[in-house]
């Protein structure tokens, strides 16, 4: 019986070692035959690469990383196990980049040839193929975290300088509004004022010149016969062109009575819209004096000019940091 208990157990540990080289052979997908293509790429830096990673062709895995050693120079080289029969570039460049938003890396193998967008990922792969030798030149791209941080804390420095400006008017600036509109109040006043005046003198010239064209155009008419009659004797038509002068300077003289109408006609209707104007902007006003409103909680803080030109400040100093240190706030993907 005990020596049925020792076969059953060792029977149990064969199967074990079996299943666990079994899985290991599958998770880890290495190849028992030696036919793998080993290719070495040279970074500055390689990220979360690690033995195990992928490397990726167009999409496609066609092996892993092996070994990740440093190399003289503060480079750092990478051992790429390839799978056999792969159609490569011919000059070929290897790409360290986040996988998944979880911490996976993997490397991307992608041609010389391509053209690559983003100026640092370029001056890296410049800067290795620069050492020569057989190893593909190697960049890395920027974490996922460290992109998000950076963004959120744009995010966050573009909201202060929001808040800020948004308190950008003091008790001050809205007593100057409140007396500019009041004096423009009463400008539009005397402007109505004189307005209706000039409207009533306008008015009654125009029905002067109104009777003066009727008259001047019945005595053209009896003119005009008698010019008439006077041509026909005289034969020479001397007087048929001064009567045309005259009756050319009745038409213009009806025209210039239609176009004051015109102009008093306007004149009324600006009138009612400049009224309505004032009625708003005295709502306004009222409104902000009693305290409602966003724009009376603006009003209130009268240390909002020192906030703004502190806030112009830390913009000059952000925008002078972004232009000497663009890689520090902005890092593009090519993938």
């Amino acid at each position: 019986m005990k020596r049925s208990n020792e076969y059953a157990v060792g029977l149990t540990v064969v199967v074990a070692i079996v299943v666990v080289v079994a899985g290991a052979l599958l998770l880890g997908q290495i190849r028992l035959g030696r036919g793998d293509d080993v290719r070495t790429a040279r970074f500055r830096s390689i990220g979360g690469i690690g033995p195990g990673a992928n490397v990726s062709l167009r999409g496609v895995k066609i092996g892993r990383v092996a070994t990740v050693r440093v190399a003289p120079d503060d480079w750092v080289e990478v051992d790429l196990r390839l799978k056999p029969d792969q159609k490569l570039p011919e000059r070929a460049a290897a790409i360290a980049a986040p996988a998944t938003l979880f911490g996976e890396w993997r490397v991307n193998i992608l041609s010389l040839d391509e053209a690559v967008s983003d100026k640092s990922i370029h001056d890296q792969i410049v800067e290795a193929a620069a050492v020569g030798g057989d190893a593909w030149p190697g960049a890395t791209l920027p974490d996922i975290g460290e992109i998000t941080q950076q963004a959120s804390r744009i995010a966050g420095d573009i909201g202060v300088l929001t808040n800020r400006i948004e308190g950008a008017l003091d008790s001050n600036a809205v007593a100057d509004v409140r007396a500019s509109l009041r004096d423009l109040r009463a400008t539009v006043v005397r402007l109505t004022q004189l307005a209706n005046t000039q409207s009533d003198n306008l008015g009654r010239m125009a029905t002067n010149l109104t009777r003066t064209s009727g008259s001047l155009d019945t005595a053209s008419r009896s003119f005009n016969t008698v010019m008439g009659r006077v041509d026909s004797a005289t034969m020479k038509g001397e007087l048929q062109d001064l009567f045309s002068s005259t009756k050319q300077t009745t038409v213009a003289i009806r025209e210039m009575t239609a176009d004051l109408q015109a102009i008093v006609s306007d004149v009324k209707a600006h009138r009612s819209s400049l009224v309505r104007v004032l009625e708003v902007s005295d709502s306004l006003l009222t409104k902000v004096q009693s305290g409602r409103g966003t724009l009376s909680l603006l009003a209130s803080d009268s240390a909002l000019y020192h906030e703004a030109t502190r806030t112009v400040q830390q913009l000059r100093q952000l925008l002078a940091d972004i232009q000497a240190n663009p890689r520090r706030y902005f890092r593009f993907s090519v993938f």
